[in-house]
This record gives structure tokens, sequence and C-alpha cells, in this order.
């Protein structure tokens, strides 16, 4: 990528100038796209792309890279969009990551923005609510269409009995609480298995306890759930007996951005 014609005329980008850049990634399979992007920001004078991406791999490269503040992301990138998000704001928890999608539906829109998705759109958007997107994003704000607003609203509403019934009386054993702590951060069954030294298949026997103590049915509903009830931040191991050795180790949960 060429850079920008300086901003004050001087022959220089000023150190006042740099910083009020706002520094953006695109990752989309589609060339054509990229290019078109490019064009369209190349009229903002405080927009600059600072990579372009055509898969996940050189996706997470340049979010290592270059400093962003926003993630152009397309969701065709992986298989698992969601939890590539996950994997790229590893890299750079500040950056805002917008993702470009086609058709979407609750659950997906609803574990986008819990995964730290700041904005969702359409391929087809316009090049000036794709400018007035990026910025708002930036800004702090979230942006979603009208569908993806009410699809929110009634995730939660669902689940108000729930996240507002007092707590189980039956209480989540130290290794149900590590196994929750896990799926919090968005890990596989197969990854829990690893990290806690067990087999799959026991991870799925334990989860299935876990939803019938908390009365969750999925993996989502387990999120919002610890996400309302400030499950993990207050949560602590039980003390081992003299002479004991602890069942398992709390890990410390991984902080999300908001």
């Amino acid at each position: 990528m060429s850079p920008k014609e300086p901003v004050n005329g001087s022959g220089a980008v000023s150190q006042a100038d740099e910083k009020s850049i706002l520094r953006l990634i695109v990752a989309d399979t589609q060339a054509i796209f990229r290019v078109g992007v490019r064009k369209v920001l190349a009229l903002e004078d405080d927009v600059r792309v600072v990579a372009q991406a055509e898969n996940l791999g050189q996706t997470i490269a340049a979010v290592a890279k270059f400093p962003a503040d926003v993630l152009l992301f397309e969701s065709r990138l992986t298989s698992n969009p969601a939890e590539a998000v996950s994997e790229v704001l590893k890299k750079n928890p500040d950056m805002k990551v917008i993702v470009i999608t086609g058709d979407v539906d609750e659950m997906t829109t609803v574990d986008y923005l819990r995964r730290g998705v700041k904005g969702i759109i359409n391929r087809a958007i316009s090049p000036d609510l794709l400018v007035r997107c990026i910025r708002k994003v930036q800004g702090g704000e979230m942006w979603l269409d009208n569908q993806g607003v009410s699809w929110v609203i009634e995730a939660y509403k669902s689940q108000a009995t729930m996240l507002t019934s007092p707590r189980p009386k039956n209480r989540l054993t130290d290794k149900e609480m590590l196994i929750v702590s896990c799926v919090a951060q968005g890990m596989k069954n197969k990854d829990i298995a690893s990290e806690i030294g067990t087999t799959e298949q026991v991870v799925k026997n334990y989860l299935r306890r876990v939803y019938d103590k908390l009365g969750v049915s999925d993996r989502l509903e387990l999120a919002l759930y610890c996400v309302h009830h400030r499950l993990l931040e207050n949560a602590a191991p039980q003390a081992a007996k003299p002479g004991e050795q602890p069942d398992v180790q709390m890990p410390t949960p991984t902080t999300r951005p908001n």
C-alpha cells in the first residue's frame, strides 16, 4: 500500500496528526472488496488502511504486526468466525472488530457480541454508511441493524427469569467451575479436556451437570448466566483439607473487552 499524502502540507505527517489517524485492517476473501474499501477510505484524511488480509492466518499476523484501531473481518474467512474473533482479540484486545457477513441468526449475533464484536454489517453497505459505521465503532458505540438490536433485546428478555433468579443451592464444584471458566473463554470441549487432563466425554458429562444445576440449556446461556451473576468473579475454589491436594487449580478467567 502506498502511504497517504501528508496531511499537514509540510512534507511529513506531524506527531499530532499521526495520533489522530484511525488505523484500519481489512480482512476479506474478495480482492475487489478490499480495493473498494481502500478507495472509499482514501477520501478520508484521518483514516488509513494499514494492512490487508485474504485469509485467517494473514489476519492474525497483520493484527499482531500492525497497531490498528478497527478490523473489518469477513465471516467467510473461516468456518468458525466467532471463535476466530476471540483469537484475533487476544493479539490486540483494544482493537474494535466489525464483522462483515450475509445472513446471520439470533444466536450468532449474540455470540459475536459476547466475544467482543462491536459491529455487524452486510457487504452491500453503502460507502457513506461504512465510513459512519467505522467512526461510530471507533468512538465506542455499537453498530447493528434493527433486526440485530431486536435479537439482542429478545435474547436477554427470554432469559430474564433465569438471570434474576436466586443462585442455585447446588454449589458448583471446583472442577465444574474450572470448566465453566474455560467455556467462558470460548474454548472447545477438546481444548478443555487437554487443559485439565481428561477426556472430551468427561468434559461433556461435567457440562451436562452444570447445565442442570444452573438451569441453562447451552453454552451461550451459560456464558450469559456467568456475566449477570458474576459467577466467575465471585467464585473461589474450596480450600483443601490438611494433607490433601486441591482437586484442580482455578485459572484466572480471561477478561474480554466490553
